[in-house]
């Protein structure tokens, strides 16, 4: 995957719609605006592009038809709400996506599907198989099982994910703003950026005001950004409301682009990046930080301490001296054995623990990198 200038260069394509595009202002389906898109599809299609959908809007049906607030709804209200409005937010892709002759699946998905490797390796599975044979999966995410400790909470982080794992070319999230802008562009003029290299502290302070764009905002679009940008699939902000959104944003319409890291990763190394809730964390002292960036593998010796109750291959948060998250790995060791042998020379690990799996607390095959090395 390497970076590209439009949408059409891109062979996979992954878009998520939000809420306030699919739903009235009254929670009812807003069949116009899927009518429109469902043009735009088609038009992908005959150009043989592979179309996946990521559609919010279930709980807002749900609420209409339920006659429930959308305000302050508990766990479990959201999940009726939920359950009830997925059959009609499907019911209106299909509709509109039949009518181009198009055929879609629903694919209902949880945050632990991605995060747990073998359940993520089996959806991809699912959705490769279904776009080989000309489906376009429809997806949101399982609320219904979803608990509040696990769930995405948003549709975007949930697209961006999906992205990485289908290796998609694109990510464009569609909502109800053209794209990311320094201020809120509707408290004052403030010029769109239209094209981001780096999600810094900079760009994240943008994020502040310039939401109010359903339950994730702005901010979760930066942090789905960090994801498809580290998996190597470019990103795109741009506004569903415009009359056939993707057509618009081919012919270059406003929009914010974001582009992919130019080091390629591997399959493993992708899944890892995009870990939202990853097992544990581990801080380390400056040497080790600095030879873990220089590709070493991660010894427990440079190890100063560690947080949380994991097991043997879970997925550690790796911290430096100075707090920064400089990696991510699977660990060789359970959070039980390792408190033992913090700070402990290789060739110490048999004696204390009574057997020695692995010398290494993670391989650098199984190590994918976020920071720079301290001077």
């Amino acid at each position: 995957m390497v970076a590209i200038n439009n949408i059409s260069e891109a062979s996979r394509i992954v878009v998520k719609v939000g809420s306030a595009l699919v739903t009235r202002n009254d929670g009812s389906i807003n069949e116009e605006f899927l009518d429109s898109i469902a043009s735009d599809l088609l038009l992908l299609h005959k150009n043989n592009k592979e179309i996946i959908i990521v559609s919010s809007g279930a709980i807002s049906l749900g609420n209409k038809i339920n006659k429930k607030n959308k305000e302050n709804l508990s766990l479990s209200e959201s999940q009726a709400a939920s359950a009830i409005g997925q059959i009609e937010l499907i019911n209106g892709w299909k509709k509109s996506l039949e009518r181009k002759n198009l055929n879609i699946a629903q694919i209902l998905i949880t945050a632990d599907d991605t995060e747990n490797r073998k359940r993520y390796l089996n959806a991809r599975s699912t959705f490769e198989e279904l776009l080989k044979n000309n489906y376009i999966p429809i997806i949101n995410e399982n609320d219904t099982v979803a608990t509040s400790e696990i769930r995405y909470g948003d549709n975007d982080r949930l697209a961006a994910r999906v992205a990485g794992m289908l290796s998609a070319d694109c990510l464009v999230l569609l909502s109800n703003i053209e794209g990311l802008f320094p201020k809120d562009p509707r408290h004052g003029k403030s010029a769109l950026i239209k094209e981001i290299n780096e999600i810094n502290e900079d760009i994240i302070s943008m994020a502040g005001e310039a939401n109010g764009l359903g339950s994730g905002g702005m901010i979760t679009k930066l942090e789905a950004a960090k994801i498809c940008m580290s998996s190597g699939s470019n990103m795109i902000i741009a506004s569903g409301n415009n009359k056939n959104p993707l057509t618009s944003i081919q012919r270059g319409g406003n929009c914010t682009w974001f582009n992919p890291e130019k080091s390629i990763k591997n399959s493993l190394k992708v899944w890892l990046s995009g870990q939202l809730k990853p097992g544990g964390k581990i801080f380390l002292d400056r040497g080790a930080g600095n030879a873990l960036l220089d590709g070493k593998s991660l010894l427990s010796a440079g190890i100063l301490s560690i947080d949380g109750d994991f097991d043997k291959g879970d997925t550690l948060v790796i911290f430096n001296n100075k707090n920064l998250e400089i990696a991510r790995g699977l660990s060789n060791y359970g959070s039980e054995d390792l408190n033992k042998i913090i700070g402990k020379k290789s060739e110490e690990i048999k004696d204390i623990l009574g057997y020695m799996d692995k010398p290494e607390v993670i391989h650098r095959n199984n190590l994918v990198y976020s920071g720079k090395k301290e001077n």
